[in-house]
């Protein structure tokens, strides 16, 4: 017995807690709580995001907690399920109770409880027309019964507004139905199955035909949202979807197929439209479905939603020519690949991974300007090594992306410009190069020759790189400085070593190895001088540099002009940044043939009908309980003697001014003294 009793206690207690309304709200705080999160952490990001963002420590901490999916997360669908308990006893506990009160009239009501009413009048009256008296009530939107009591006493009970305490019904539906709702979209059965074991997400990186059938979900699984790129002229049955540090594949029960994809840029260059023009072929019936997607004008078939999402490159082939960067001086080498794929590559003997990244046609970019000044030792390092962050926005043309890893699996990555880009006047060719994606990019500039090709800088590079010149360099550049008075016969021979030493140096790192060389054997007070003095030299011998290669190259020379001494400077630090450049090649765009990928996003949401039907039932059910009062009113005659009480289930100011009211129209119509 007493076994039994301490169950049914427990029993109580478990009832009286669930059903109560603290513990609802204690529910309904930490969803909301839960909910902010879920708005301002973004949901549903590869977990290297993640970690990178965040640090090692609150990566772990925000995994642990499933902060990354809040709404799919096991203990915010738990959650929702005992809020889906606790309000669903609620009404069980209270129900009876608001509907006996909205049903009855309490016609029962007794003399002194009237008379105890904070709205209560007693009236004499010379004549009681009852069926005016009703007549009144049912003009004011009051239903009433009639009682009759000991000694010929009659009271009607009347009342109006009883369909404002059905907002509280429809609210507390209305938060169920939502609930029910998330729990479909959150796709509870998926969550178990994976606490399970029988769904395990996959980490690899295989092919999807490929991936092994536990990490893969039939087309009957109750909810999904996963995205999908798909290239014009190729299709896709299978959406992925993110899990954790893993991925699912989601089959689908029809295949999409891309037609054609469409953009439209504003001035600025911003895309205003993107829409995919797709084929939907159901898998049992063959049925097709011809559509175009686009941004929220969604395609609904077999209660999947196809959204048009993003959109990018879809393999497009390239034609590049690669310049040997050991070599320059040789023609270059026409190379073929594909965007978005990779292919190998042999360079000075040594072999190459190169894989291509996105072509983009459009391109909106922020590209350091090199700083103005005069061109001293200091500034043209830093110009050759690192960007200065002016904002230029322009449109700068096609770009392709790539990057080239060794045999130990070390890559750098660059992004290369196809069309030249006019800075101040003169014309260049673009290129970046980061080493990791944390980094941002550092851009060079190769400047072209007249006819907006690079052959001339890659003569000039290859000349500044072969010592072989360097006597006839320094003769060349003796001659002009004896001719000009510079120099006199007995600092010629000093004058061409060290127009040698310079280019050697030059060339063997750039205008960092000019700067450590002056740093080790220059003292500190003499260091600027000796560094203006090399920069001349270095000025000047460009010229000859140029020269002996054109004419190695059997080229016309180069003008003597303002213009084209600029291109030699530039020429020098272009010259100096590719020291850093990190590729035995350099890859310039030719030319594409453009395929585009339009990104889709599937969705299943059968809660989604729920949570709309509960949200107009909760809009319903406070539009009931604040804006529909429910009045009750008492009349009780007893012959000559009339008692008129009224109460209200919000007693304000309303209140006073309605009885008032009242009794004013039922002493008028009883012609109450």
């Amino acid at each position: 017995m007493k076994t039994t009793h301490r169950r049914q206690t427990l029993s109580r207690a478990l009832y009286e807690l669930f059903s109560s309304m603290r513990f609802a709200i204690g529910l309904l705080t930490v969803l909301g709580i839960a909910s902010i999160i879920g708005t301002v952490l973004k949901q549903n990001e590869p977990y290297p995001n993640y970690a990178f963002e965040f640090g090692q420590f609150w990566f772990q901490a925000f995994e642990l907690l499933g902060l990354y999916d809040v709404y799919h997360s096991a203990w915010f669908l738990i959650i929702l399920a005992f809020l889906v308990l606790s309000t669903t006893l609620c009404i069980v506990r209270n129900g009876p109770g608001f509907i006996k009160q909205m049903r009855g009239y309490r016609e029962k009501a007794g003399d002194n409880s009237l008379a105890a009413m904070p709205h209560s009048q007693a009236l004499e009256a010379e004549e009681v027309d009852l069926p005016r008296l009703l007549g009144y009530l049912r003009g004011q939107g009051f239903r009433w019964r009639e009682a009759e009591r000991d000694g010929g006493v009659k009271l009607i009970a009347a009342k109006k507004g009883a369909a404002g305490k059905l907002g509280y019904f429809l609210a507390h539906i209305a938060l169920i139905v939502i609930c029910v709702g998330g729990l479909l979209d959150g796709n509870l059965p998926l969550k178990l199955a994976e606490v399970a074991g029988r769904i395990v997400p996959e980490t690899r990186d295989l092919p999807q035909s490929q991936i092994p059938e536990q990490s893969r979900l039939g087309p009957s699984n109750l909810s999904f949202r996963g995205n999908v790129t798909i290239a014009e002229g190729k299709s896709a049955d299978v959406t992925f979807l993110n899990s954790g540090n893993g991925y699912l594949v989601q089959e689908l029960p029809f295949i999409v197929s891309l037609k054609k994809f469409h953009v439209a840029y504003y001035s600025n260059g911003m895309p205003k439209l993107f829409a995919s023009d797709i084929v939907v072929t159901d898998k049992k019936s063959g049925k097709t479905t011809e559509a175009t997607v686009q941004v929220n004008h969604p395609l609904i078939v077999d209660g999947v939603a196809i959204y048009q999402s993003s959109f990018g490159d879809g393999g497009s082939p390239l034609k590049l020519k690669a310049w040997n960067l050991a070599a320059p001086n040789g023609a270059p080498t026409a190379l073929t690949g594909v965007s978005m794929n990779s292919q190998p590559l042999r360079a000075n003997g040594k072999d190459y991974a190169l894989e291509f990244g996105e072509l983009r046609v459009f391109n909106i970019e922020n590209v350091a300007k090199p700083g103005e000044g005069d061109p001293t030792l200091t500034q043209r390092m830093h110009d050759a090594r690192e960007v200065k962050l002016h904002k230029d926005l322009k449109n700068y043309g096609p770009s392709i992306t790539f990057k080239l890893r060794d045999t130990q699996g070390q890559a750098v990555e660059y992004v290369h410009y196809m069309a030249p880009i006019a800075q101040d006047g003169a014309s260049y060719l673009m290129a970046g190069m980061r080493k990791t994606p944390a980094d941002p990019f550092q851009y060079l500039r190769l400047p072209l020759d007249d006819d907006m090709q690079v052959d001339r800088f890659m003569r000039l590079y290859g000349a500044l790189r072969n010592p072989a010149l360097y006597g006839e360099i320094a003769a060349r550049a003796t001659r002009k400085a004896q001719q000009g008075g510079v120099i006199d016969d007995k600092l010629a021979k000093q004058f061409g070593d060290s127009v040698k030493g310079v280019l050697e140096r030059f060339a063997s790192g750039g205008f960092s190895a000019l700067e450590q060389f002056l740093d080790e054997r220059v003292p500190a007070d003499k260091r600027q001088a000796v560094a203006q003095t090399y920069i001349k030299i270095l000025q000047g011998a460009v010229v000859d540099v140029m020269a002996v290669a054109d004419d190695k190259a059997g080229a016309k020379p180069l003008a003597a002009d303002a213009s084209h001494y600029r291109f030699l400077l530039d020429s020098l630090v272009a010259a100096s940044a590719l020291q850093d450049y990190g590729s035995p090649v350099f890859l310039q765009l030719e030319g594409f043939d453009q395929v585009q990928s339009s990104g889709l996003q599937l969705t299943r949401s059968p809660g989604k009908t729920l949570v709309y039907l509960g949200s107009v039932l909760l809009v319903l059910g406070i539009v009931l309980m604040f804006y529909v009062r429910e009045l009750r009113l008492w009349i009780r005659i007893d012959g000559r003697k009339l008692r008129v009480a009224m109460t209200s289930n919000r007693h304000n100011r309303d209140l006073d001014t309605d009885f008032q009211r009242h009794l004013d129209a039922i002493k008028q119509l009883t012609r109450g003294l």
